[in-house]
């Protein structure tokens, strides 16, 4: 048997998540954990799998090949849900249960089913729900809602009385939607839900998108010119957002409109209804400066005077919060060197972690995720009685968690070993519980050498040839180097792709520079009305550090290649920067920030009416004449978040400009690169671009 290349092993695994477990939910008595998990490594389709914790036995509860799913009738909704979550795998791709981890609803093929976690039963669909996207159940078992057709409907488990409960008259069909999170809430906000059930079940909190004031964008298939462009509302940077209300909603369809200062506060951040408690609501200024939680009242839908609030140059939203901690309130606020947990605004953690999110809560302990040093990521539980905090797993690496009452899911990746490992630790001094894995080994080990360089300390990880050549070595930064993403972390799966570029015979070089996360908010801030300049210095600082401790790297000639925002860094690299950079692969770059979307772009930019200077120097557009070294663009033609104009416009400038480049569009591509012979290949031709581009400039 002929051993794949990792090109075509990466392409065919989906970068090596199929197989891998993921999705976990804990029951309350710590009985079973519910996951989601492909068969094999190149096996796309998830099932639902429940492991009982006692035995450790493992049992799929429902398979979509079994209940003969096409992937082909998804709702629009569901493959724009799965574009936000970079989702590349099929199947079950999500799924809700009741509170007890007793029954599990789930979309597939645009029909809503039901299973029974704990017997054999075979899931059943709901029958009317054809087109229904994220069912969830109340939280004691009895009703499901769904959102369909740009209403919420509500069921009984049995598929009986499917009846629509929030619907917009027929004068606000297409534009108006109930029950659905926005295209920036999804995006940016990390708030994928629309709807929350209260803790009884007899009543929901319903958002209400009207889109109707939204630029309309076209994205059309150049491939297929008998076919209509795909029409998607766009809040670009400095223009109108979706309005979003928030409404009460009876079972018999009753609505009371939740009220506050939507004007001044447009950004719906978080929604939580926890039991024992009246709802929370986190909103946030449309500058990102300011956030307030207030509680909600049940009966009038008026809000409380502010229970927490946070000003800064912007306010980073984080997962997990705010939460109830029994009657202490749960936020993590920016204090001095640190993003610090805070229990009633008192922050209890301590300067040297930086808290990435929340992981559970109750009256006794609250989990979170937080960094001593950026390239880790660890699990760690506060006592809430007497603030002591500890952490869960003390190998070095990076870990995530789910928990349940009292037993923890621990998901752990490291350098010492490919792709990732998934635990059950009961407590109670209790063995762990492994979770089987069916991912692929990589065909490659990634020998990255994490290092700290410089006099900002960069992170930087340098990979070299296996074997390595005589002589000096062309270089390629391989960033992303953009905020919310870290490139630099002690998991050998984060450098596949880059250890295969080194092993082509390069030196390769990760760095994660100033703006990027786990720093610390100082650092973060860094980029405050420039997105290009510290970024840009911090990947040629690391460059010329490494280089002094090894002189293997040649710097007559280095390249850079990136995606998304590290493929705004890599042509700005060579349109700024000739003399450092030699060539760069520029992959769905964002080119101009005024076709970026509000909620990203404004938080570090301002509104382009009021700073146009940011949008102005951060731009490559101006900068296009100046194009002296091999520059390749690729682009997704079905990209709606990085939409193709970004890339065509800088090539339309590149050509005015009289400069040439290369273009590589990809037909029915997004974002991302799922499709197995396009995800192979790209890594191919990029490699080839490269070699005939370094040797042009040797």
């Amino acid at each position: 048997m002929t051993r794949d290349s990792f090109p075509r092993q990466q392409a065919r695994t989906r970068r090596f998540t199929l197989g891998a477990p993921r999705s976990f939910s804990v029951s309350p008595d710590d009985a079973r954990v519910v996951f989601l998990r492909s068969r094999s490594g190149d096996d796309p389709v998830n099932c639902l799998w429940v492991l009982d914790v006692a035995t450790g036995a493992e049992r799929i509860v429902a398979d979509p090949v079994a209940l003969g799913a096409d992937e082909g009738d998804l709702p629009d909704e569901e493959r724009a849900r799965r574009e936000r979550l970079r989702e590349s795998g099929g199947g079950i791709t999500g799924y809700a249960t009741d509170v007890e981890l007793r029954s599990a609803t789930f979309a597939l093929a645009g029909r809503v089913y039901v299973v029974d976690l704990v017997g054999d039963a075979t899931p059943a669909a709901v029958p009317g729900s054809d087109g229904a996207f994220d069912p969830r159940f109340d939280p004691i078992g009895h009703r499901i809602a769904f959102a369909r057709d740009d209403a919420l409907w509500v069921a009984e488990p049995d598929g009986s009385d499917p009846r629509p409960l929030c619907v917009e008259p027929e004068r606000g069909a297409g534009s108006v939607s109930w029950g659905l999170a926005e295209f920036v809430a999804a995006e940016e906000m990390g708030r994928l839900r629309g709807f929350w059930w209260s803790p009884t079940g007899d009543r929901l909190l319903v958002t209400r998108v009207d889109t109707s004031s939204v630029d309309r964008w076209h994205i059309a298939a150049p491939v297929a010119p008998d076919q209509e462009p795909a029409s998607i509302r766009y809040p670009a940077a400095g223009t109108t957002n979706a309005d979003v209300s928030l409404w009460l909603v009876d079972l018999d369809g009753g609505r009371t409109e939740v009220s506050w200062d939507r004007q001044g506060f447009e950004y719906l951040a978080r929604v939580v209804w926890a039991d024992g408690h009246d709802p929370l609501l986190a909103v946030q200024s449309r500058d990102q400066r300011a956030v307030v939680v207030m509680e909600v009242d049940p009966a009038t839908g008026a809000t409380t005077p502010r229970l927490w609030q946070q000003r800064d140059d912007w306010v980073e939203l984080v997962g997990g919060a705010p939460a109830w901690a029994g009657e202490r309130l749960v936020t993590v606020d920016d204090r001095g060197p640190a993003r610090r947990l805070c229990l009633d605004g008192e922050a209890v953690t301590p300067d040297h972690l930086q808290v990435q999110s929340v992981v559970s809560t109750d009256e006794n302990v609250v989990r979170f995720l937080a960094a001593v040093d950026p390239t880790e990521l660890h699990v760690f539980e506060l006592t809430v009685a007497d603030g002591t905090v500890h952490p869960l797993v003390r190998t070095p690496g990076i870990h995530r968690a789910v928990a349940g009452t009292g037993a923890v899911v621990i998901v752990s990746a490291s350098l010492d070993r490919s792709g990732t490992t998934a635990e059950v630790h009961p407590g109670a001094g209790a063995d762990p519980v492994p979770i089987a894995s069916h991912a692929e080994t990589p065909v490659i080990a990634p020998r990255p050498q994490l290092q700290v360089v410089g006099r900002r300390d960069l992170r930087v990880a340098v990979l070299h040839p296996d074997p390595e050549p005589d002589g000096p070595l062309p270089v390629l930064l391989d960033p992303y180097g953009g905020p919310h993403a870290l490139r630099v972390q002690s998991a050998r799966g984060a450098f596949g792709p880059s250890q295969w570029f080194a092993d082509q015979g390069f030196v390769v070089v990760v760095a994660d520079g100033r703006g990027t996360p786990m720093r610390g908010p100082a650092w973060e801030r860094e980029v405050l009305g420039d997105l290009a300049g510290p970024p840009l210095e911090d990947q040629i600082d690391a460059l010329h550090a490494v280089a002094e401790r090894d002189e293997r790297l040649d710097l007559r000639r280095v390249a850079i290649r990136g995606w998304s925002f590290g493929g705004y860094l890599a042509a700005l690299a060579v349109l700024r920067r000739p003399d450092v950079f030699h060539a760069a692969i520029a992959g769905a770059p964002v080119t101009d920030w005024r076709l970026y979307d509000t909620h990203y772009t404004e938080r570090y930019l301002g509104h382009p009416e009021e700073t146009p200077e940011h949008y102005d120097g951060t731009s490559l557009l101006p900068l296009a004449r100046d194009l002296t070294r091999p520059l390749m663009l690729i682009h997704g033609l079905a990209d709606d978040n990085v939409v193709a104009a970004h890339t065509l416009q800088l090539s339309r400038a590149l050509l005015e400009a009289g400069r040439p480049h290369e273009v590589l569009p990809l037909s029915g591509v997004t974002h991302m690169t799922p499709q197995e012979a396009v995800a192979e290949n790209l890594l191919l031709l990029q490699v080839e671009f490269l070699r005939r581009s370094l040797t042009r400039t040797a």
